[in-house]
């Protein structure tokens, strides 16, 4: 009987394999080694193009082109595919080109398609009792053909100061069609903390050069247009994909470069507060500016690098399609650092940075992501590259 029971169990368990190993149920066939995912392709790299002249910022138009600014004064009109002939756009207004001034960022009006307006950012010499003077100023025009028309200044830094450095500047819009500007405070540290000047501060315009009803209220003078306060030299600016917040990189001394989000009426602290030393000083813990430490006074940085500057240049959030493992990731040019940074996040938190193709030797100024999920990259010796898989 036991053997007769042992044997109709080994019967009963053969079918059960035999129905399994047919893929009954609809599962797989039993013993078959999983079909191995094929490896994800590494990005590639190309350069498009490297006869630009000191590049500093790129906009793409709605068919694709770009609009790309030389820090000498020109702004150059480049096919789609970033190669071919570039097409010099004339009626720009002079720049004072000297040490870090000149052309500086482009960006085009929301409703371009309707109101063709492209928008410059750059160093502006000043004339009468300011000659001999600079601040960056921003000014828009109409773009018809090859022509930029009906150039106006919709908005100027003031006071205008001497020197050639920390001139900012970079051009993002709010989901609301408002126009963010980053602004350096001209090497001079202090004015980045008085609210009577606009230099070291992030201000909000509207497209004419009007103010938003509800940018915040800073009291009596205050100068018009503030947005927040204690900047230094923030050259990377990119509206955060989900939230809409602004995100600003800027320079620090001796370390102590930064990425923060510029909110309505904060200060960020410089020059009284900064992971970063004086040039000059021995650098570590004990000579950072204020101790370092930013809170509760004012806003911690998201990150920052220490000991040694990576000089952010340029910032864009990845959305596109062609890399879905960096959706949501943030890339940072880098001058210093020579390098691409790619920022890992959580919600608001930095969780990884990556330094990538600091083999290039290449001063990173403008990062942006293409039409097709590309990134697009221009240095500082006249290069067009395009990360692609």
């Amino acid at each position: 009987m036991k053997q007769a029971r042992r044997s109709a169990w080994t019967l009963l368990l053969s079918a059960l394999w035999l129905f399994a190993g047919c893929g009954g149920g609809g599962g797989a066939s039993a013993g078959t080694p999983p079909t191995p995912t094929p490896p994800t392709p590494p990005p590639q790299l190309s350069t498009l193009r490297s006869d630009l002249q000191s590049p500093w910022g790129l906009a793409f138009l709605p068919d694709g082109q770009m609009l790309v600014t030389q820090k000498g004064g020109s702004l150059v009109r480049l096919p789609a595919s970033g190669q071919g002939t570039a097409v010099a756009i004339s009626g720009l207004p002079a720049v004072a080109s000297a040490g870090q001034g000149g052309l500086l960022d482009v960006a085009i009006d929301p409703d371009f398609a309707s109101t063709p307006w492209v928008y410059l950012s750059f160093s502006e010499p000043g004339v009468g009792a300011e000659a001999g003077k600079a601040g960056t100023s921003v000014a828009r025009g109409r773009l018809v053909g090859t022509a930029l028309l009906d150039v106006t200044v919709i908005f100027r830094q003031a006071p205008k100061v001497a020197g050639s450095g920390h001139f900012g500047s970079r051009l993002v819009f709010g989901r609301d069609k408002t126009l963010f500007v980053t602004l350096g405070e001209r090497q001079l540290g202090s004015p980045a903390q008085d609210l009577a000047q606009t230099l070291g501060k992030v201000v909000r315009i509207n497209r004419d050069g009007s103010l938003p009803n509800d940018n915040p209220a800073f009291g009596v003078g205050a100068r018009p247009g503030i947005w927040s306060l204690g900047h230094r030299n923030p050259q990377g600016a990119a509206l955060h994909p989900t939230t809409g917040e602004l995100w600003v990189s800027e320079h620090g001394p001796q370390g102590g470069d930064e990425i923060n989000i510029a909110r309505a009426g904060a200060n960020y602290g410089w020059p009284i507060k900064s992971y970063g030393c004086n040039y000059g000083d021995p650098v570590g813990d004990a000579c950072r500016l204020g101790s370092g430490v930013h809170a509760p006074t004012y806003v911690e940085p998201l990150t920052y690098w220490v000991p040694t500057s990576i000089a952010p240049a340029g910032l864009a959030f990845y959305t596109g399609p062609m890399f879905p493992e960096w959706q949501g990731q943030l890339f940072s040019g880098s001058l210093a650092g020579q390098a691409l940074w790619r920022l890992q996040l959580s919600g608001n938190t930095v969780t990884a940075r990556t330094a990538m193709y600091a083999d290039l030797g290449e001063r990173i100024r403008d990062v942006r992501q293409a039409p097709d999920g590309a990134l697009l990259l221009l240095t500082d010796s006249g290069k067009l590259l395009r990360i692609y898989r």
